[in-house]
């Protein structure tokens, strides 16, 4: 199978978009997070549906109390329909967050797969709609001592990271 170079470009296009969504997310940038998606976008992850900014604000209060938060991206599949602008994907993802449970900090790590339908409009490709299919869970208490061991160690940060300097 070969792709022409404008598929290449637009599944290019996506990827990076996963990207964006996914820094945004671990970074708590409620703007980034906004901009990755069309202003009559829809969301479906089961416990919430809802347009972009009710998802920006209940993805924030979600994370905001998190130590730490870590989403990684896998297979990226995207079927694409450039005649009509638009494209749909499957996209498996593993994320971390280590959060505080009755004073105890844990490590819970949910992984899955957005199935999403991506558009195209003013030469920008953006979700119309995304939703989240989670595959499995695990919820274990920390066992770590890295940061312990190693306190000069750079550390990820919200807003502050390290990659926010340029």
């Amino acid at each position: 199978m070969s792709l022409s170079i404008e598929e290449v470009i637009a599944k290019q296009e996506i990827t990076d978009l996963v990207g964006r969504y996914m820094r945004g997310l671990d970074r708590l940038d409620k703007p980034l997070l906004r901009s990755t998606f069309h202003d009559d976008a829809s969301t479906d992850y089961g416990f919430f549906t809802g347009g972009p900014d009710e998802f920006v604000a209940m993805a924030y209060n979600a994370l905001k109390e998190h130590l730490a938060n870590h989403h990684m991206i896998g297979q990226v599949n995207i079927d694409l329909d450039l005649n009509h602008n638009r494209a749909f994907g499957e996209v498996y993802f593993q994320a971390f967050h280590r959060i505080v449970t009755d004073g105890e900090e844990r490590d819970l790590f949910i992984s899955g797969r957005y199935v999403d339908r991506y558009e195209k409009r003013r030469d920008e490709w953006k979700f119309a709609f995304r939703s989240e299919v989670n595959d499995w869970a695990r919820n274990d208490p920390a066992s770590d001592n890295y940061f312990t061991t190693n306190p000069k160690s750079l550390r990820g940060r919200r807003l502050d990271d390290l990659s926010y300097e340029k």
